[in-house]
């Protein structure tokens, strides 16, 4: 059987860097991106706005004195990473990027990885797996807080998406913080749904909504940040001129928790 993110079908990942403006994915990837712009250009947007609000939270965290990031679902490099925003503030800062895309881990690999930058295979559905992974635990002092980065990725773990968190949350030291965005059943159109789910239907990650209330149990035991569960483009917005993403979108809900236990 072949590995679901072979190459062999569309990749979400790969999705996602073709709505970035990425220009070197392969073509089943661009087809499948382009039958979603058809059917509702916003998703455009969307990708774009929850780029921005990735950028906006690591810079959140690191200012919160975090720094060492876990990046879930990371996807393909798009400058700026994770370790260049949470570097301005802490050049030494560490990060583990996380995919269950081979092509996606090996481009990683080759591009970015350098000293405290580290990518590692891993799926999301096996949290375990990834807390125990010998580069994760040479990497990142889970005995310090670390940046629990879950950015459009949750969407694609089917079933309980709540205990995936939960045991990555009980790894977790005091002052951890975790990034979500989620796409939200409640907040885009029947038509939507429908277009959404059957184009990712074709992908190697079907898409599985949550309605707001399910998103928001995900950051049980973290007090989440002001302004809440919101839109990623209204979470803690910055000047015009200073937003590389300046996008809206209301397909995705996003928050930030601190961990205070």
């Amino acid at each position: 059987m072949a590995h679901p993110t072979d190459g062999s079908r569309p990749s979400s990942a790969r999705i996602y860097a073709h709505l970035l403006g990425g220009a070197d994915t392969p073509e089943k990837d661009r087809e499948a991106a382009d039958m979603l712009v058809g059917a509702f250009p916003s998703v455009r947007d969307a990708g774009r706005a929850n780029r921005g609000f990735l950028l906006r939270a690591v810079r959140e965290i690191a200012a919160a004195g975090v720094t060492q990031f876990l990046d879930l679902g990371s996807g393909l490099p798009v400058h700026p990473n994770v370790h260049d925003v949470a570097r301005v503030l802490h050049p030494d800062a560490r990060v583990v990027y996380v995919d269950n895309d081979p092509t996606v881990v090996s481009h990683r690999q080759a591009t970015a990885d350098g000293d405290g930058v580290v990518t590692v295979e891993g799926d999301l559905r096996d949290p375990e797996k990834i807390l125990e992974h010998p580069r994760v635990r040479a990497t990142l002092d889970f005995d310090r807080p670390i940046g629990l980065i879950t950015v459009a990725v949750l969407h694609f773990v089917p079933g309980d998406a709540h205990a995936v968190i939960a045991s990555l949350r009980d790894a977790l030291a005091p002052g951890s913080h975790l990034a979500v965005t989620h796409a939200c059943s409640e907040t885009m159109s029947e038509e939507e749904i429908k277009i959404g789910e059957a184009v990712y239907q074709r992908t190697s990650s079907p898409v599985n909504l949550r309605t707001r209330a399910e998103i928001s149990a995900l950051f049980d035991g973290f007090d989440l940040l002001p302004p809440g569960l919101v839109p990623p483009a209204d979470w803690r917005p910055v000047a015009p001129e200073l937003e590389p993403y300046p996008e809206r979108s209301h397909e995705m809900l996003a928050a930030v928790g601190a961990l205070s236990r």
